[in-house]
């Protein structure tokens, strides 16, 4: 059975949603072909279910903070798993799809291939595509070559989501965001923790300033840090899993964590048979043209291209995608940066947040990367102690950096760590993309009292 659309997209995530919705909505009809669940990593066994794990305990301690607020000694974990399977629909994706066929999308199940030029292979029916694909599967875990991993039942990050109760004993591999945040999670839930990390410092990849209170937030929790050690062999002998470490160090928990970082999801895609290799990050440019194929007919966006592997950052990239397939249907299109039919932010005004207590926010660039392209910088950093903070937490602890390109005047960085600094991170954002000279963000006076103070402080440092 063949089927014609204009548009199919490969990958039923946020990111194919999103390429498929805004198709439709240019007035091209759509295929949005999935295997797994409609909606994706991020509903089910990523963003959502873990925020909605981390949530409860966040409230707890904000409650502690302040004297006079009645709270307990712990957390109702079976109420909190409760609220986490809700969020996930019971892992039932009938509502999102629901809403793509409500969209004008016409959903497929099963596994798609690529077979050739605008040919997409789903079982025993071929889509033909007149004028584009687009390949938006998302990324998988990366399991470290460690000696017995093979052989040993360990969790990724989807167990770590969607697990049924808190593990007596868990270790965490890895300091990047997943492996932060879950171990805090779970630790919050009733777990003993140990988080092993090869570097000195969680979150490398961040300001420094993330990793030293991040760290500190997990200690006080309870959490054992492993620092400086790498994981080299694993095994597990009946129920308990044993973890050894390069030191010598031994640990034994009941589940492992593997949160070791992703890679594109490509494996089995079918890129073999438009000239790419299977397993390698699909190349493209701002439009979402992938590199190395012939033609203006193969897209891809979120963490396939390896661009900018955040769930908000591959919507972006996914609404691009739709809008400038749409509008290359009709005729040429220009894409010059900040158009609409180009992902220009994917370069230097990325935001993040790490959902730990204290929250890190992040957009832009970093001092080392800002220093690394060779822009002249200078850097302000200041504790977070205005009257905002003060009144929101009794003995807040909080940091701010931001990094000023000397040349132009603007912001290139920011970063903020502390409690509930995540609302924070959109006036960063706005001000990394607007450009905006510092002279005149000067004059964007911040409530009082609130914690956004910060910001007339950070500039007042800097000297204005």
């Amino acid at each position: 059975m063949t089927d014609t659309f204009d548009v199919v997209v490969i990958g039923a995530g946020p990111v194919g949603e999103n390429v498929a919705a805004r198709a439709v909505r240019g007035g091209l009809t759509a295929a949005l072909v999935e295997h797994e669940l409609v909606g994706g990593e991020c509903s089910y066994w990523a963003c959502m279910p873990s925020k909605a794990l981390l949530r409860p305990g966040h409230a707890l301690a904000a409650a502690r903070r302040l004297p006079g607020v009645p709270v307990g000694d712990h957390l109702d974990a079976a109420k909190v798993l409760e609220r986490r399977t809700y969020f996930t629909s019971n892992w039932d994706d009938a509502g999102q799809v629901q809403w793509a066929e409500g969209a004008g999308i016409t959903v497929i199940r099963g596994s798609a291939r690529l077979d050739g030029e605008r040919r997409v292979v789903v079982g025993d029916r071929t889509l033909t595509a007149r004028q584009a694909v687009a390949v938006c599967t998302g990324s998988v875990p990366v399991v470290p070559p460690l000696e017995g991993i093979a052989e040993t039942r360990v969790w990724t990050s989807r167990d770590a989501t969607s697990a049924k109760a808190a593990p007596g004993r868990l270790i965490v591999l890895g300091g990047g965001v997943v492996g932060v945040e879950l171990a805090q999670a779970w630790r919050r839930l009733g777990s003993d923790v140990d988080l092993v990390i090869s570097g000195e410092l969680p979150l490398p990849k961040l300001e420094p300033i993330a990793g030293e209170l991040v760290a500190e937030g997990l200690r006080e929790d309870g959490i054992s840090l492993h620092t400086g050690a790498k994981a080299v062999r694993v095994s597990r002998d009946g129920g308990e899993v044993t973890l050894g470490l390069s030191d010598g160090t031994v640990l034994t928990a009941d589940e492992l964590l593997v949160a070791t970082g992703r890679r594109p999801a490509t494996d089995s895609v079918g890129v073999e048979t438009v000239g790419l290799k299977p397993g390698d990050t699909l190349h493209v440019d701002d439009s979402g043209l992938v590199s190395g194929v012939d033609g203006q007919w193969l897209y891809a966006a979120g963490d396939v291209t390896g661009r900018a592997p955040l769930t908000h950052q591959g919507k972006y990239e996914a609404r691009v995608v739709g809008d400038v397939i749409a509008a290359r249907a009709r005729g040429p299109v220009e894409t010059p940066p900040w158009s609409q039919f180009t992902a220009t932010a994917d370069h230097a005004s990325v935001p993040q947040v790490v959902f730990t207590d204290p929250e890190v926010a992040a957009v832009g660039l970093t001092a080392a990367q800002a220093s690394a392209a060779g822009i002249e910088t200078r850097v302000v950093d200041l504790d977070i102690a205005v009257a905002g903070s003060s009144v929101h937490a009794d003995g807040y602890r909080g940091k701010a950096r931001m990094v000023v390109d000397e040349r132009r005047k603007v912001l290139v960085g920011v970063t903020f760590v502390g409690p509930d600094v995540a609302e924070l991170l959109h006036s960063a954002t706005v001000a990394i993309v607007g450009e905006v000279p510092l002279d005149r963000l000067w004059h964007a006076v911040p409530s009082y009292p609130t914690i956004s103070e910060v910001w007339l402080r950070l500039l007042e440092a800097y000297g204005l």
